[in-house]
């Protein structure tokens, strides 16, 4: 029978309405197959938006140091199988959630309505620490600007520095030997008077590396404590303005946009870290920081310290950006047949390798530093922040054409850094979406740029003089615990209350059916393995807890206490929703649970060519009225 030109389901995915405005979302082209929500352009803009995701600023700065101080090589044993104990399993779960429902981090909870505060916590956190995060992408921008000068500032005591301020150790005194006798002796004396210091006697004088100061009195303006705020640093925030501004050309189009951009953002950080790592090893003493990183005699006896194991875990944890929704809101975007098996292996080891190969181009530069300077490797490695802004710009300064080498550091934390806050952003978007899908539709781009707005003024209060202060506190409490009772949640919700056999059969309605001995591993890991994993992360953490400090600066009690109340904010919505819908519900109390315990009547696939007979039953009442067609148009659809 011939086709009709009458409107209606044209063909999988491919809905028309009745009005004849045309009107067309920027989310979405014509070759989606979801033309309501969007799809990826191709794979690859998925793949390299998932990498990243993951691959952030954590993988230079927190894991060469973490494998350094845990036993060098011998680490990569725990770290390999909490991937594939803890990492991977989450990584699947979350990456085949949102493939299959094609809904962000909240309304993918139709799973399991009882447990929708676990989406509204994870976007809580996520918009918590896309706020900090973006700062971090300021002083990058910041330190980025200052390379392009010919000296490079942090590389000498100038004007800016103090009487502390020193290139090399200043020796204070020792021990010496005298007329027969050992005694202790000022250094002026010693050289004074042509002697020599006994070995392992000599003490230095506390002195501050130019790279140091800089960071703390020019950079950031740094106030005492928590309890200063001080004002704003105009030059900082500057750089936060132009960060968002970055982060909101980006995803203007959601990701049609942010995933031609991350072509760019993600895999330049990858040539950037192999020019470093080539240069590095061409340096003096670049033989020794690799030694120190993976260890010419790997210490396996420190694998017999449950820290190296927590270590391990909380690393992959962290590093893969589970629990944050970002994995859901992404994955949302596949089309229903996607292979989300593979993709998930691929992005796993991707960022695993990535960290490794990360730790070698850092520590041959570290090793360099610490052969210029005569001091021991250890004495010049550190992580995070003294990592990032002191300790490796110290040793870029001291390589031949260092601002070309400081450059192209900065530049790679900046990539490194707004991919990742690109999908961050992407999250929330997604989570407006499914909620107001109307609006995303006719407002994407002023609903992306006002986000973009509110989150710079949220922002400001962190590039303050006690700026690194509140940046710190964020990131101690609300990217730690949140997340991990959010993990928790979500995986005992999923395989313990919806079924993880059932579960199991949805990802098989994507990605094929697969044998028994498929699942076994999966099975083992989602019923037992991860869930105990992270309970017993989520305790340590708890019992090992100590009040926050940044450097030698203890936090004042309010300031723990803001830290507290922020992460209670942050998963108090998990009892509050799953109260408001008990009390919601139908019948006595234990009826009213089982109900909300159940998956919504409008939970499966979104697009109804894809639920098969197990979702067949599903009408959404959004879309009921699409339904009421004209006979024709009806028949035509059914015939196709």
């Amino acid at each position: 029978m011939g086709m009709l030109s009458l409107p209606g389901f044209l063909s999988c995915g491919k809905k028309k309405d009745f009005n004849l405005t045309n009107e067309k979302d920027a989310h979405s082209s014509d070759s989606d197959e979801n033309s309501e929500r969007g799809n990826w352009s191709n794979k690859g803009d998925y793949l390299l938006s998932m990498v990243g995701y993951a691959v952030g600023l954590g993988n230079v700065w927190r894991f060469p140091y973490l494998t350094y101080q845990n036993g060098g090589g011998a680490f990569l044993i725990p770290y390999t199988l909490m991937l594939a104990l803890a990492g991977l399993p989450l990584f699947f779960m979350e990456c085949s959630l949102g493939q299959f429902a094609s809904l962000g981090p909240v309304s993918i909870w139709r799973i399991l309505p009882l447990f929708q505060g676990v989406g509204i916590t994870m976007v809580i956190i996520s918009t918590f620490v896309t706020i900090y995060y973006n700062v971090i992408i300021a002083y990058a921008l910041y330190y980025l600007f200052a390379s392009f000068q010919k000296v490079l500032p942090w590389s000498d005591c100038f004007s800016w520095a103090d009487e502390f301020c020193s290139k090399t150790r200043i020796v204070s005194d020792c021990n010496i030997t005298l007329h027969g006798e050992i005694i202790h002796a000022n250094y002026s004396f010693i050289t004074s008077n042509n002697l020599t210091c006994i070995n392992g006697t000599i003490s230095y004088k506390p002195v501050q590396f130019p790279s140091e100061q800089y960071w703390n009195k020019v950079a950031l303006q740094r106030s005492s404590g928590l309890d200063e705020t001080g004002r704003i640093v105009w030059y900082l925030a500057l750089c936060l303005l132009l960060s968002w501004m970055i982060v909101g050309a980006a995803l203007f189009k959601g990701i049609k946009s942010s995933g031609k951009v991350v072509y760019f953002t993600a895999l330049f950080p990858y040539v950037i870290l192999l020019i470093l790592l080539v240069r590095g090893a061409t340096l003096e003493g670049a033989l020794d920081g690799i030694e120190y990183y993976i260890g010419r005699q790997s210490n396996i006896t420190k694998l017999m310290e449950a820290e190296v194991w927590k270590d391990a875990a909380t690393q992959i944890f962290y590093s893969l950006s589970v629990a944050w929704g970002g994995l859901v809101a992404l994955s949302s975007y596949n089309k229903f047949h996607n292979n989300c098996y593979s993709d998930a292996i691929l992005v796993c080891v991707t960022n695993c390798v990535t960290s490794i190969f990360a730790g070698f181009a850092i520590f041959s530069i570290l090793g360099h530093m610490a052969f210029v300077s005569e001091r021991p490797v250890s004495e010049v490695v550190d992580s995070g922040f003294d990592l990032a802004f002191v300790a490796y710009p110290e040793a870029l300064s001291k390589l031949p054409v260092s601002p070309l080498w400081s450059f192209l550091f900065f530049f790679m934390l900046l990539l490194l850094g707004l991919d990742s806050q690109f999908a961050t952003i992407e999250t929330l978007t997604t989570t407006i979406q499914d909620i107001y899908p109307k609006v995303m539709k006719k407002l994407r781009i002023p609903v992306t740029l006002g986000l973009c707005t509110l989150l710079f003024f949220l922002g400001l209060i962190c590039v303050t003089q006690a700026g690194i202060y509140w940046v710190n506190l964020i990131d101690h409490f609300c990217a730690g615990w949140g997340i991990l009772i959010a993990a928790v949640l979500e995986i005992i919700g999923i395989i313990y209350i919806y079924g993880g056999n059932r579960f199991i059969e949805d990802i098989e309605m994507m990605i094929g059916k697969k044998s028994c001995l498929f699942w076994l591993w999966w099975r083992m890991c989602w019923f037992f393995i991860t869930p105990v994993l992270l309970m017993t992360i989520l305790v340590w953490s708890l019992v090992t807890f100590s009040r926050p400090s940044y450097g030698s600066v203890l936090y004042p009690t309010w300031g723990t206490a803001v830290g507290w109340c922020m992460i209670i904010f942050c998963v108090i919505w998990i009892p509050i929703v799953a109260i408001v819908k008990i009390v919601k519900a139908e019948g006595n109390l234990v009826q009213r649970i089982v109900s909300c315990c159940r998956p919504a009547a409008n939970w499966g696939p979104y697009l109804e060519c894809h639920r098969g007979e197990r979702y067949s039953h599903i009408v959404d009442p959004k879309k009921k009225k699409e339904h009421e067609i004209p006979t024709v148009s009806a028949v035509v659809y059914k015939q196709q």
